[in-house]
């Protein structure tokens, strides 16, 4: 729940190569945009290609089955400061040109109502 709402109040999340921790981080953020839990678009920039790359075998999760080939589309690469600014700064005039709605999509779900006798 925590994670969900650091998510919910970030519009975009650059992930620096690190270790366990970080790699929590980004797969809770990743799952969390995957299965649509937020209401709103979430741009995620990994830096470093080829730490990424040679650390998570995304191709490999793909073949395998273990992720959809659209998942790969949930984040991108960069590998200068000035690419990964040029990523943040499309994404986020996309995203103030169509403003999200400010209920998070997990706080819509319906309770049901006991049954009557």
């Amino acid at each position: 729940m925590r994670k969900f709402w650091f998510a919910y109040l970030a519009k975009a999340l650059v992930v620096f190569p690190g270790g366990f921790g970080t790699m929590d981080e980004l797969f809770e953020i990743l799952t969390l945009v995957q299965t649509k839990k937020l209401a709103k678009k979430i741009t995620i920039v990994l830096y470093g290609s080829s730490f990424w790359k040679e650390i998570i075998n995304f191709d490999a999760l793909v073949k395998y089955g273990t992720i959809a080939p659209a998942d790969l589309n949930l984040f991108q690469f960069a590998d200068t400061p000035d690419a990964a600014m040029a990523i943040l700064q499309t994404a986020l005039s996309e995203q103030m040109a169509a403003p999200e709605q400010e209920v998070p999509a997990i706080s819509q779900t319906v309770v049901s109502q006991p049954a009557k006798p």
